[in-house]
Formats: structure tokens, C-alpha cells, sequence
């Protein structure tokens, strides 16, 4: 039998409208009493009808009339669920939330266990440091963190330095750390295949089990195909032959994929493609799926978000999008823990979210790779810049014009480049004597390494807090930090006593689920006020 659209109509005309009976609290339909109501996250909110269009209620009861007609129910919103639950469940963190491994141990050892300790991910920042000082920090972390799962180490990709790279990946696996984030990698390696397989192993099931598990900081689609795909049968095999690799781990190896969390890096501090996240995560979203599909992965890929991650809106935005989990980066060299000194944190402290440039990498100068870097304060960006130029143009130091040089070494150095080479000498010699023959060889690398000095020195004098080199800082940013240091103005984290990596991380997070709330009452045709999408700073346990 037919149903005409009245008798539908008639039939759920008759059907009792549910209403929201108050307890001890009113509804509210004001747009303070709504703000007040809609930051009250952890609590369910009920959305009822009222003379003056929608509102809020807590508490109270349902019935069949005599209050407030009910129009939805939102359920509660909890920092801990607005990513991906299996990230928590396979690292052993509360929170969907990593803080980057921000390089010459800009991100510290403490800063690694204060995170682990509240629940939280940190990776200590090994980039740019030699292999016995990451070996002492692997020591001092396994010493206080032993193998929980929520902490790692940074494996930079080193295109100039490969035997360094490797040495790192030694010392990783040798001292079992369980979790490493590999960054800056534009192909793999035979490093860091190796710590993606080393501790590949089945269970008494029969599924493949990782002790060590990768994560990849990638912004090329090209680079997280590589990353999202079992390693390359031709790399597997080499290893296995040179005894790097078990005949076991190598089979596995071609079962998962490289790394299965995989970290989408968009505008950010340091190294960058400058990319909106809005336009990258989506894609990479996209290619995780076409991989899952082909290679038949019984685990998920974990696709979380990095870069312009400042504000609890910017992270809310990230898990919109579909983050599986963030990660922050610059905004924890302001945190007290940070490895940079006071000084430099003070200049990071007074940025805008206009007061960045981009300048030479001092790890990939010859190539012309740039960093993003802070511009109030510091003259690092220009004279840097200064340099890559001098060396474009010409073929050794001989060359450079006498005027020029005599410039470059009051105005840059401070010192005669005969000095500086010296001390390059020096530090190479220790380092990796391989790049001093390669400068006998090639006048344009000798003059490389010496303009790598300065570039490289910058960092070190920014940690140190050096007052006579404070115009040559080298300090990492985006405009993300000056939106951080906007929304954090005249509040806890502008207090640099009080400004922890842990307070940083709980109050973004708990302003993301705020905010997050705020747009889900929006889907019921509530009118939220603009307090309602604002989360100020405080101090959270």
C-alpha cells in the first residue's frame, strides 16, 4: 500500500515530541550563557527549542513534554579523541601529540621525558650533533624512560655526511630505541631502511610485529609514496647480503611499508616546502588509501600533521582535515625545557607572524636548500642569503674580490677567512676528513665548507646565548610562532617560568577540543558566538 506525504506527516505529527526537562541549571539562549555552556566540553550538551530560537542545557532529564523541545545531543568532546586512537594504542601515549625533533638538541633530553611523563610523544633533536653526543643522550633517555613506547630519536637524512647517517642508525639500534622519526629524506636509504626493518619479527600468530617503528616527516607526495610502500627489493637485499638485515627481516620488510606513521610536514620552521596543510594533508590522506588498497597492509598507515600548528585553531583545523595525530615543532623552543638560551627565547618571545624569511641550509648549502627562519632581532637571513650568493657567483675564495672579502669578514665573520679555515679544518678533521680531501680537490667546496661555518656556527651561538653574535642568531620559524605568541599573549604561556612543553602541548590541545565542540553545536543551526570559538591559556593538570 502507498503512503501519501500527508499521512507521513500526519503519522509523525502524533509521535510525542522529546523534551529536555531542567535539573539545578537553566537552559540558556543568551550568547554568553551559550559560550559558557558550549566550553564545558567534557560534559554531554543538550540542543532544545525555546521563544527565542535555539539554546543550550546540561544536566536535567528527558520526557515526553513539559520543557524544552530537544533538537540534538552532543556528545562530549575529549582532548585525548580528536585523532586517531590506534596512534595512542600503539605508542602508549594519552594524547593524539607529538613535539618534533627540533635538531641540535634544541629539542633536550628533558624535554623528551617531560613529555613521555604527562602522557605526551617527544623525539630528541639529533640532527646536526656528532655521534657521541646523540649516544649520551640515547643513554640518559634510556636510563629514565627504558623502553616505554612514547619517546624517540631523530635520524636525519645526511646527503653530504652518509656515513654519519649510518652511524646514527647504528647507535639507534644498537641501544634499542623503539621509535625514530626520519626527516628531511627526499629518497630512502640504506640507514634508514634498516631501522624500519630491524626489529621486524612475527608473533605467535603469525602477524608481523615491529619492536622499532618508524616515522617519516615528509612534504613531497613522491617522498611519502616511498615512505607509505614496502621497501625496495634491490635495498632489502643488500642489506640482508651485508649481514645489516636478518633473511627474516628482509622477507617482512616487503609485507609493510616503511614507516606506518607517517608525519605530513606543511609551513613550517627550518626546512619547508611552505605548502598549506590544507593542500597537502588531503592529498597524502588520498595516497595512503590507493597504498593500503594495492599492497593489501592488515595495519592502518597513521597520517598526522605538521607545520603552522600555533594556535588551538590551526591544530582543531589539522584533526578536521583528518590528522591522525600533530605534531609541533618551533613553538617548543620558547618552552623553558627548550635547548636554546634565554636570550634567544626572548627574541622568539617578541615575533610576528610577518618576522620570518627564508635562508641557507647550512647541511644542504651547495644544493641551494632554504630554511625558514625568524628575521626580528637577527641579521642571520640577510647575511646568510649574503653568502649563498658570493658563492654562486664565483668558483673558489681566490676569486672573491678583495673588497668583497674584506666586507664578508667584518660584516659576517668577524674574523679572516684564513682563521675561519682553520677552524674548519679543525672541526672536519674530527668530523668527517673525507670533506677536507674532497676541498683539496674543489676550491668551490673548501669555500663551501668555510660560508657552512658561519651558517652552521649561527645555530650553535643561538643555543649558547652568545650576547657578541646575538645579530647572527640562527633561530628557526614560521608565522606560526607569531600566531602562537599572539594567542599566548598576556596569559600562562606568555610567562616564560611557567611556559612548559607540557603546558604548551595540554593547552593547544584542550583549546583544539574547545573549538572543535564549538563547530559541532554549529551543525545543529545553534548560533555560536564568537567567545565560543576562543580559548585563552591556563593552567592545566
Amino acid at each position: 500500500m502507498n503512503t501519501t506525504l500527508s499521512e507521513a506527516s500526519g503519522r509523525a505529527a502524533s509521535v510525542p515530541q522529546v523534551c529536555w526537562l531542567p535539573g539545578s541549571e537553566p537552559a540558556v539562549f543568551d550568547p554568553a550563557g551559550v559560550s559558557a555552556y558550549a566550553a564545558r566540553i567534557r560534559e554531554p550538551l543538550y540542543v532544545v527549542g525555546g521563544g527565542s530560537g535555539y539554546g543550550l542545557a546540561v544536566g536535567g532529564t528527558l520526557g515526553p513534554g513539559g520543557g524544552h523541545p530537544l533538537v540534538g545531543l552532543a556528545p562530549p568532546v575529549y582532548p585525548e579523541w580528536l585523532g586517531d586512537r590506534g596512534f595512542a594504542e600503539a605508542h602508549g601515549t594519552r594524547f593524539p601529540y607529538v613535539a618534533g625533533e627540533m635538531a641540535n638538541g634544541i629539542a633536550t633530553t628533558q624535554m623528551v621525558m617531560e613529555l613521555a611523563g604527562a602522557r605526551l610523544m617527544g623525539f630528541f633533536g639529533a640532527a646536526g650533533l656528532a655521534p657521541d653526543r646523540v649516544e649520551q643522550a640515547v643513554t640518559e633517555l634510556t636510563a629514565a624512560l627504558g623502553d616505554a613506547p612514547n619517546w624517540g630519536v631523530n635520524l636525519i637524512h645526511s646527503p653530504g655526511e652518509p656515513r654519519l647517517e649510518s652511524q646514527v642508525a647504528d647507535l639507534l639500534l644498537r641501544h634499542r630505541v623503539r621509535r625514530i622519526s626520519a626527516s628531511a629524506f627526499m629518497d630512502l636509504t640504506p640507514a634508514v631502511v634498516r631501522c624500519a626493518a630491524a626489529g621486524l619479527r612475527r608473533d605467535a600468530d603469525g602477524r608481523v610485529v615491529r619492536d622499532t617503528c618508524l616515522f617519516a616527516k615528509v612534504s613531497r607526495r613522491e617522498v611519502a609514496e616511498k615512505f607509505m610502500s614496502p621497501a625496495p627489493e634491490a635495498l632489502l637485499d643488500a642489506l640482508v647480503r651485508d649481514g645489516a638485515l636478518t633473511a627474516e627481516q628482509g622477507r617482512l620488510a616487503r609485507l609493510v611499508p616503511v614507516a606506518e606513521d607517517v608525519t605530513v610536514e606543511a609551513d613550517s620552521g627550518g626546512h619547508t616546502d611552505s605548502r598549506p596543510l590544507s593542500v597537502i594533508l588531503p592529498e597524502l590522506l588520498a595516497l595512503r588509501d590507493t597504498l593500503v588498497a594495492r599492497y593489501g597492509f592488515l595495519r592502518p598507515i597513521r597520517v598526522g600533521a605538521a607545520g603552522g600548528l600555533g594556535t588551538p585553531g590551526a591544530v582543531a583545523g589539522a584533526f578536521a582535515l583528518g590528522a591522525a595525530y600533530v605534531m609541533t615543532g618551533s613553538v617548543n623552543q620558547l618552552a623553558a625545557e627548550s635547548g636554546v638560551s634565554a636570550d634567544a627565547r626572548e627574541l622568539l618571545a617578541g615575533a610576528g607572524i610577518t618576522d620570518v624569511a627564508m635562508a641557507p641550509a647550512a647541511d644542504m648549502f651547495e644544493q641551494g636548500i632554504q630554511v625558514q627562519v625568524l628575521t626580528r632581532g637577527t641579521l642571520f637571513a640577510a647575511r646568510a642569503k649574503r653568502l649563498y650568493d658570493v658563492y654562486r657567483r664565483h668558483r673558489s675564495l681566490a676569486e672573491i674580490p678583495a673588497d668583497t672579502r674584506h666586507r664578508l669578514e667584518n660584516e659576517v665573520f668577524g674574523a679572516d677567512l684564513d682563521a675561519i679555515w682553520a677552524d674548519t679544518e679543525r672541526f672536519w678533521l674530527r668530523r668527517d676528513p673525507g670533506q677536507l680531501a674532497r676541498a683539496e680537490r674543489d676550491p668551490k667546496h673548501r669555500m663551501a665548507l668555510v660560508f657552512r661555518w658561519y651558517v652552521g656556527n649561527a645555530s650553535r651561538w643561538a643555543i649558547e646565548g652568545r650576547p657578541e653574535r646575538r645579530t647572527d642568531y640562527q633561530l628557526w620559524a614560521g608565522p606560526s610562532l607569531g600566531a602562537f605568541n599572539n594567542w599566548a599573549r598576556g596569559s600562562l604561556l606568555a610567562d616564560p617560568s611557567r611556559r612548559t612543553v607540557t603546558q604548551i602541548a595540554l593547552n593547544l590541545l584542550e583549546g583544539a577540543a574547545v573549538i572543535t565542540r564549538a563547530h559541532q553545536l554549529r551543525t545543529f543551526g545553534l548560533s555560536i558566538p564568537d567567545s565560543a570559538l576562543t580559548f585563552r591559556p591556563r593552567k592545566l593538570a
